[in-house]
C-alpha cells in the first residue's frame, strides 16, 4: 500500500465487518435499475468498480413500495422475486472482493407519478402531480414497507442498505416545516416530525440483526426556506445514531434548493466543512460527500479530521480503477470526474441510461468492450480534440500504432478554451489524464503539424480517423466587419481586450461561457484557480455557520466587470438547450452579475452607435427596436464542421472515420465527440 494516501487507504472496522479503505461509491440512479433485463448490465457496472477497490457501493434508490416510486416502473425492492435477481449484483460484487448496499429511497413528492404520497397535500415544484397526505396509519404502513425492504435487501445477499433521509425525498418532507403541516404525532414539534426516520432505522434493526449495515442519509443542510436548523439536524443525528445506525452519510440540499450542489462550480469539497461540524456529536462513522473527485481531496479531508469516510459517486462513473491507482500511485493516471452532469444526472432527468462525458462505457460494460485487436494496425487520428484524443486512447490501448496530428502547439482542442471559463476548472484534469495517456500508450504525437490526404497517403496507414473539429460560423449582420466584432475565439484564445459594455451574439454553450469569463475580475480569482469555499458560499448564499433554517443567508452582491447583454433569436427560455441540472446554475450565476438576457432578437446592423436589434414576439412580429451602446459585439452563434480533409481523402478514394465536431456541428457537445471517438476506435 502506498504512504501516498495513509488515511483515505486505511480500514475502517464497523466491528462485525471491515471496509477495506474510507471510500464509499456514493448511490447515484444509473437506469440500470429500472428494467429487471439490465440486471446482468448492473451485475457488471458494479462489479468493474469492487475490482478497481472500492470499500464499499450503494445502488441507486430502489423504493420500497409503488407510492414511492420515482416514476411508473421505477426501480422498487418489494418482492422476493427482485430480492433473487439482485443475487446476480450481490454475486457479482463479492466474488471481486467489494461489499454494496441497497439504497432505500422513498420518493414522497417527488416522485413523477400519479400515486405519490407525502406528510402533507403538497406539490413539489419539479413533479406535476401533488403529493396525497397519508393517514396515521398510512405512515405506519410506509414504515413496515421500508422495514420489508431492509428483509429483501438481507435475502438478496447485499451487505446492508443505506436509508435516504436527505434531498428532499420522503423522509425529509417529515422532518421539515416547510412539506410538513400534520398536526398528529408525526408533526408539530420537531421531535413528532423527526418519529419517522427514527423509527424506520429502530424496526429495521430489529428485523435484520446487528451484523448488516444501516446507513442513514443525514440531511445536513436542507438550502431550502423552511428547512432544518442545526441543531435538530444534531439531534435527529443522535437519535438515529440510538435506533441503531452503522454509518450516517452526509446529505446535502433539497433538488429544489437554489443552491447548486454538486456541479462544476462548486469548488472542490465544498460541503466538507459541515460533516466536520457535525464529527464528534455520535459515535458511530460519518461519511462526507458532494464534490470530492481527487484522491488528494479525499486525503485531506480525513486527514483534517472533518469525517471517517468519503463518498464519491461521479468520480466512480468517470474511473472504476480510481481506488486502485492511488493504491498503486498512479493517481496522475485517473480520469477525473469533472462535474459537468451531461452524460448522467441529464440523461437520468431525460429517463435514458446514464453514462459518463469523459468515460463513455460507464454503464455500458457489457457492450462497449475494449478488447486487444487480433491484428495491430497503423491509425492516423487527426485532431487532438476531444473526439481525436478519446480515438486515439482507444486504439492504442487496444494495441494499434497510433499516430496523433494536430495542428495546434496543444492537445485539447476547444477543451484549451473551457478550461478558461471560472467555474469550469476542472477540464484542465481531463487534458492531464490524455496527456499522460499519450505518454504511457506511447502515441506518437505531432504537434504543429497540419497534415494534407496527400500526406497521409503516403504514410500508408491502415485507418484514418478525421476529428478537426469545427470553425466558428459568422452569421450574416449588416456590419459584421465592424472594429468593434470579435468571435469567441479572439477572446478566449487570442486574450484580445474587450470593453466595458459587451453584446454577446448566442446564447448557447459558448455564448454563456464568453459571458461567464467576462464577467470575472481575474486578479481577485486567477485563471485555473477554484473559488474558494467561503466566497462560493458568499456568493451563493450559504451560512458559513450553517445555522438558521435550512442553513441559508443572503446572498452577497457580486459585482461584474463589464455590462453585458447575452442574446437569442429564439423566443424560448435563454439557454434553452443547455443541461437539465446545470443550466438553471449558469443562467442563475449570470442574472446575479446583472447579465441582461434578451430573447427573440433580430439582429439589424452593427455600426460606430452600437447593435441594433428588434425584439420580436414567437411570431415573428416587431415588439421594440434598440440601439445596444456597446463597445464590442462578441459572436458566439454557432459553429460548421472543418472537413475539408475528409472531403480530399474521399476524392483520393481513402476511406476514413469522421468524428466529433468534424461529423456533426450543431452545437459543441463533447460527450458525443468522446463517445464517438471511443466507439469508431474499438470498432477498428
Amino acid at each position: 500500500m502506498t504512504s501516498t494516501y495513509p488515511n483515505l487507504l486505511k480500514p475502517l472496522d464497523l466491528g462485525f465487518t471491515e471496509l477495506k479503505n474510507r471510500v464509499l461509491m456514493g448511490s447515484m440512479h444509473t437506469g440500470l435499475e429500472d428494467r429487471f433485463w439490465n440486471i446482468h448490465k448492473f451485475a457488471r457496472y458494479f462489479a468493474e468498480r469492487a475490482e478497481g477497490g472500492v470499500g464499499l457501493m450503494v445502488t441507486g434508490g430502489y423504493s420500497p413500495n409503488l407510492v414511492g416510486q420515482l416514476a411508473p416502473l421505477s426501480s422498487t425492492m418489494n418482492n422476493r422475486g427482485t430480492a433473487l435477481l439482485h443475487r446476480h449484483v450481490t454475486g457479482a460484487v463479492h466474488e471481486a472482493g467489494g461489499k454494496i448496499c441497497l439504497q432505500l429511497l422513498h420518493a414522497g413528492r417527488y416522485g413523477y407519478q400519479p400515486l405519490i404520497v407525502s406528510a402533507s397535500a403538497t406539490k413539489a415544484p419539479i413533479s406535476p402531480f401533488k403529493a396525497r397526505a397519508l393517514s396515521t396509519k398510512g405512515v405506519e404502513r410506509q414504515i413496515n414497507d421500508f422495514v420489508d425492504a431492509a428483509k429483501l435487501a438481507k435475502f438478496a445477499g447485499y451487505d446492508g442498505v443505506e436509508v435516504m433521509g436527505s434531498e428532499g425525498y420522503f423522509i425529509n418532507q417529515f422532518l421539515c416545516e416547510r412539506t410538513n403541516k400534520r398536526t398528529d404525532k408525526w408533526g408539530g414539534p420537531f421531535e413528532n416530525r423527526m418519529r419517522l426516520p427514527v423509527e424506520i432505522v429502530r424496526r429495521m434493526r430489529e428485523a435484520v440483526g446487528p451484523e448488516f449495515i444501516i446507513i442513514y442519509r443525514l440531511s445536513m443542510l436542507d438550502l431550502v426556506e423552511g428547512g432544518q436548523t442545526w441543531d435538530q439536524v444534531v439531534t435527529l443525528g443522535k437519535a438515529i445514531e440510538q435506533a441503531g445506525a452503522t454509518i450516517i452519510n452526509t446529505g446535502i440540499g433539497w433538488h429544489e434548493a437554489r443552491v447548486p450542489t454538486i456541479v462544476t462550480s462548486v469548488p472542490r469539497g465544498g460541503f466538507a466543512d459541515v460533516t466536520a461540524k457535525f464529527y464528534g456529536e455520535v459515535a458511530i462513522p460519518i461519511c462526507t460527500t458532494n464534490r470530492i473527485n481527487t484522491p488528494e481531496k479525499g486525503e485531506e479531508i480525513l486527514a483534517a479530521g472533518k469525517a471517517d469516510m468519503v463518498s464519491m459517486a461521479r468520480p466512480l462513473l468517470a474511473d472504476s480503477e480510481f481506488v486502485r491507482k492511488a493504491e498503486q500511485g498512479r493517481s496522475d493516471e485517473i480520469n477525473t470526474c469533472i462535474a459537468c452532469n451531461q452524460a448522467c444526472l441529464d440523461h437520468v432527468f431525460q429517463a435514458k441510461r446514464a453514462s459518463c462525458l469523459v468515460n463513455p462505457r460507464a454503464c455500458h460494460e457489457t457492450e462497449l468492450v475494449l478488447t486487444v485487436a487480433p491484428v495491430a494496425r497503423r491509425v492516423a487520428v487527426v485532431g487532438a480534440g476531444p473526439a481525436g484524443l478519446a480515438a486515439a486512447t482507444t486504439a492504442a490501448k487496444r494495441g494499434h500504432k497510433v499516430t496523433l496530428f494536430d495542428a495546434d502547439d496543444q492537445i485539447g482542442g476547444q477543451f484549451n478554451y473551457a478550461k478558461r471559463i471560472p467555474g469550469k476548472e476542472e477540464f484542465y484534469e481531463t487534458l492531464r489524464y490524455f496527456q499522460r495517456q499519450i505518454e504511457l500508450l506511447q502515441i506518437d504525437l505531432k504537434l504543429n503539424t497540419r497534415v494534407d490526404s496527400k500526406a497521409l497517403v503516403g504514410q500508408g496507414f491502415d485507418d484514418v480517423i478525421i476529428a478537426t473539429g469545427v470553425k466558428p460560423r459568422t452569421p450574416k449582420i449588416d456590419g459584421i466587419d465592424h472594429p468593434k466584432v470579435l468571435g469567441y475565439l479572439d477572446v478566449l484564445r487570442h486574450n484580445k481586450p474587450v470593453g466595458k459594455t459587451v453584446a454577446v451574439i448566442g446564447a448557447g454553450g459558448i455564448g454563456f461561457d464568453v459571458s461567464e469569463f467576462l464577467t470575472h475580475d481575474f486578479g481577485q480569482h486567477p485563471e485555473g484557480e477554484q473559488i474558494s469555499v467561503a466566497d462560493w458560499q458568499a456568493e451563493w448564499g450559504v451560512n458559513p455557520t450553517f445555522e438558521g433554517p435550512g442553513g441559508l443567508a443572503e446572498r452577497e452582491p457580486t459585482p461584474s466587470p463589464r455590462k453585458i447583454y447575452l442574446m437569442q433569436r429564439k423566443t424560448g427560455k435563454v439557454g434553452g438547450g443547455l443541461g437539465k441540472t446545470s443550466g438553471w446554475v449558469h443562467r442563475n450565476s449570470l442574472k446575479h452579475r446583472d447579465v441582461e438576457m434578451l430573447k427573440g432578437c433580430r439582429y439589424d446592423r452593427i455600426d460606430d452607435q452600437g447593435l441594433h436589434i428588434t425584439l420580436t414576439d414567437k411570431n415573428g412580429k416587431a415588439q421594440e427596436s434598440r440601439v445596444l451602446a456597446v463597445d464590442n459585439v462578441i459572436i458566439c452563434a454557432g459553429q460548421e464542421s472543418f472537413r475539408e480533409l475528409y472531403d480530399q481523402l474521399s476524392e483520393s478514394g481513402v476511406k476514413a472515420h469522421l468524428i466529433g465536431g468534424a461529423d456533426l456541428a450543431e452545437e459543441l457537445d463533447a460527450k458525443r465527440a468522446i463517445r464517438q471517438g471511443t466507439e469508431v476506435a474499438a470498432a477498428i
